[in-house]
This record gives C-alpha cells, sequence and structure tokens, in this order.
C-alpha cells in the first residue's frame, strides 16, 4: 500500500513540478522567452526530471533489493527450523512465512515458529516500505528544490534534457543487449552441463531420439538417446513445405496488389490477407488437426496411399498459409519502396509491365524479398502449436511427408513440462536443443545479411 502512494506521490508531483517549472521560467524573464536560453517547457522537464527520477531510481532500487533483504530476514527468524533442513524444504518454509504474512492459508497447520515469524515479517515489511515511502518523497522533494533554484535565464535546460534522453535511450538498448547476451549464456551454460554427460558427436550426428531415461539403470534404454538429427530434419523437412506454400503465393500476391491491383482492390484485399497475421496459432493447430489432416488421410485413402493421421505434410500446409501475410506484407513493402524512376525508365526503353516486374523491380526490391523470406523461416521454426497438434511428437527420421515428424521447440516444450529437476539428461537436453536452434538461426541470418547487403549495393 506505502509503495502505491508513493508511486501516485510521484506522479502528482512530476506534473506539478512540470508545470511550475515552466511558470518559473517564465516569470524569470518576465514572459520574454527570447531572453530564455531554453524554450519554458524544457525548464518543466527539467523540474519533472530531478523531482521523479531519483525516486523512481530508489523505488526500482528496494523492490529489487526488498525479497532477498526480507527472506535473509526469514532464515536468520526460523533459525533453529532451519536448522539442518534440505535446500528444496528451506524454500517451502520460506514460501509458508510469505503466505501467512499475506493472510493466506498453507497445505499444512503452520507451527507457531512459522506464526511468529509471519507476524515479524508482516510487521517488517509494513515498517520497510513506510520508510521507503518517507525516504523516497524526502528525495523527491530536494530534487525539485535543487532544480527549482537553478532556473533561470542562461539554464541549459534544453542541453540537461537531452543528455537524460540519450542516457535512457542508452540504457534501454544495453538492456536488450545484456538480455540477448543472458539468454545465450544462460542456455550455453546448460548445454555445457548437458555435453558433460552426452557425448557431443553423439548429439549432433545421433540418428535416435529418445530422452526418456529409464528408472533402473538394468533397463533397456537407460542412458537415453539424444541425437538431433530426426529432430532437425523434421524441423527443416517442415518448414521447407510451408515454405513452397507461402513464398510463391506471398511473392506473387504482393506483386499483384503493388503493380497491377487498383487501388479500391487493394485497400479491401490486403487488409483482410494480413487478418492471417492475427489469428492465434492455436486456431491454426485445430485447422489442422480436424480438417486438414482427416481430408489428406482420407485423400490418401482413396488413391491407397498410407497416410498418417498426424503428417508433416499438413504441419507444413497449415504453417505455410499461416506465414502468407509476412512474406506479401513485407514483399509489398519493399516493392512500393522500388523508386519510380527505375519503372520509369523501363517503360522508357520499352519494357513491358511484365518485364519491369521481373527484370527491375523485384531485383532492385531483393533486399525486402530476403528480409521478408528470412521472417517467415524464423516464424516456420519457430512454431510449436501447429506442429503439436497435426504432426505429432514422434521423432521419425524420414522422407515421407505422410509420416508424422516433429520439431526441435516441440521437444524443448516436451522436455520442460511440469516440474523439472534441472540435473538430468533429459531436461538438460533441451537446452542443448536451444543452442542448435539458435546457431542454425544465426547461421541464416549471416546468409540472409551478405544477399541483402550484396544486393543494396547494386541497386542503390
Amino acid at each position: 500500500m506505502q509503495l502505491t502512494i508513493l508511486i501516485g506521490a510521484l506522479v502528482v508531483l512530476t506534473v506539478l513540478a512540470f508545470v511550475y517549472g515552466r511558470r518559473r521560467a517564465l516569470v524569470s524573464v518576465r514572459g520574454n522567452r527570447r531572453a530564455l536560453h531554453s524554450m519554458p517547457v524544457y525548464h518543466g522537464w527539467l523540474v519533472s526530471i530531478w523531482c521523479g527520477l531519483p525516486a523512481v531510481l530508489l523505488l526500482v532500487l528496494w523492490l529489487a533489493l526488498r525479497g532477498t533483504i526480507l527472506e535473509s530476514y526469514i532464515e536468520d527468524a526460523l533459525g533453529p527450523e532451519l536448522a539442518g533442513t534440505a535446500t528444496d524444504m528451506k524454500s517451502a518454509l520460506i514460501d509458508d512465512v510469505r503466505a501467512l504474512a499475506a493472510g493466506e492459508r498453507i497445505a499444512r497447520e503452520p507451527a507457531p515458529a512459522l506464526l511468529e515469524a509471519a507476524d515479524r515479517y508482516a510487521s517488517l515489511k509494513s515498517t520497510a516500505d513506510a520508510a521507503v515511502l518517507v525516504i523516497g518523497l524526502v528525495v523527491a522533494g530536494l530534487g525539485l528544490g535543487f532544480a527549482w533554484r537553478r532556473i533561470g535565464p542562461k539554464l541549459r535546460a534544453r542541453n540537461n534534457v537531452e543528455a537524460v534522453v540519450r542516457v535512457v535511450l542508452l540504457l534501454c538498448s544495453l538492456v536488450a543487449i545484456v538480455t540477448t547476451i543472458g539468454i545465450v549464456l544462460s542456455v550455453l551454460f546448460e548445454s555445457i552441463r548437458f555435453f558433460g554427460r552426452i557425448p557431443f558427436w553423439d548429439f549432433l550426428f545421433g540418428l535416435e531420439w529418445s530422452p526418456q531415461m529409464a528408472i533402473r539403470t538394468d533397463q533397456v534404454g537407460a542412458s537415453g538417446a539424444f541425437g538431433i538429427i530426426p529432430l532437425f530434419a523434421g524441423t527443416l523437412y517442415i518448414t521447407l513445405i510451408a515454405l513452397l506454400i507461402a513464398m510463391p503465393i506471398g511473392l506473387l500476391s504482393a506483386i499483384y496488389m503493388a503493380e497491377y491491383a487498383s487501388p479500391r482492390f487493394r485497400d479491401v484485399a490486403k487488409p483482410i490477407l494480413e487478418i492471417l497475421a492475427g489469428v492465434p496459432t492455436v486456431v491454426y493447430g485445430f485447422f489442422a488437426a480436424l480438417t486438414v489432416a482427416p481430408a489428406f488421410r482420407d485423400a490418401g485413402a482413396a488413391l491407397g496411399l498410407g497416410v498418417s493421421s498426424e503428417s508433416a505434410l499438413a504441419a507444413g500446409v497449415v504453417m505455410g498459409i499461416m506465414i502468407i501475410p509476412f512474406i506479401s506484407s513485407l514483399t509489398d513493402d519493399a516493392i512500393v519502396a522500388v523508386p519510380r524512376s527505375l519503372r520509369e525508365g523501363a517503360y522508357a526503353l520499352g519494357a513491358t509491365k511484365a518485364e519491369t516486374v521481373i527484370n527491375v523491380i523485384v531485383p532492385a526490391a531483393l533486399p525486402g524479398i530476403v528480409a521478408s523470406f528470412l521472417l517467415a523461416v524464423s516464424r516456420a521454426i519457430g512454431e510449436t502449436m501447429i506442429v503439436v497438434m497435426a504432426a505429432g511428437l514422434t521423432a521419425n527420421l524420414t522422407a515421407n511427408p505422410l509420416d508424422s515428424m516433429t520439431t526441435i521447440t516441440v521437444q524443448i516444450v516436451t522436455l520442460l513440462v511440469g516440474d523439472q529437476e534441472f540435473d538430468s539428461p533429459k531436461t538438460l537436453a533441451a537446452f542443448a536443443l536451444g543452442l542448435a536452434l539458435f546457431v542454425a538461426t544465426l547461421a541464416l541470418n549471416i546468409v540472409a545479411l551478405h544477399v541483402s547487403r550484396k544486393y543494396r549495393e547494386r541497386y542503390d
């Protein structure tokens, strides 16, 4: 409650700081804006930044450290209870204390020590939040007073505000970079643990995937089979089927809407086509499992072919339908962005409409077209629900699209479903699969970037 009050008070104070900071700047020059180094609005922003930013940083710091600080207090309060207790039991006791402090019930009858610790924890949390509220308001007031006194005709308010904005933008960029690095390192470290138990070459070139670990060492398959080849082949196979459906349809539809369609038809057709991009993937999965897959099975039976009820063909076709809008929309934007002078030059040389599209417009828009294909490939590789519902979970190494297959993403989800202990090859295999998928996608991005740069230099 105290933190909510602090946030509300900070919002009110920063708004008031902006209004009165701007007014004070005008008063300092008696309404003559030209006498100010910066516009009055920058003075208002500067005062509001000094008022709100330090208090917000204090609040963020407290929220980041509150859990650790209060958890250490719980451990001190439950010293006798936690003595000789396993790590999992310690976590359970701490969670019980927090639940009791929040007024919730726990699964067992709480011991008197837990009730006492919960009361003390709730009291400490309330006191600490109240202290942060007071300190935050004091810091906001000090910042407001400091900025208020600095306002004057020679204050470079705009420079100060822009410096703060640059720092904020830099921090946002660093957040994206640090997040990416953290994801890569977390996957890499867990993958190294996996390869410490399963040989790297067995994983990379193995032809069988059966991560189920036996309970007894004398059982068949006690060590499991962790060959990625069936999963990688299934991923590429289903993606290839999807691209064979989506690439020609998406490219041709984009060319038609950009070069041939009337403005009225384009205004109606393009939004309808892009509606497909907003349909949830689970809906596509139901469509594939309940409509497309049975239709393929019945058609195969009529032709004397054995079609599995869960086939790579059904998943690939539906996935191709799903990614058509991605290719069509981005390719259309790339074609429209081609300079009109290239079209007029081709027409001036006597080229027909089709010759201009094939020999001038498509090559000039090739970087954007490659980017759209890359997005479609990434979308198809990362798809899970359609494959789960239409292609199945069986890791089959086959070239027959009528058989069931599975992909890397599906297996990652399967391995991490439910409560898992991250100390077995079965669970750690998910991180190795993620690392392999990351490397493959990175290689694909490098190739696409090379192609885009090559043709951009040629047609700029």
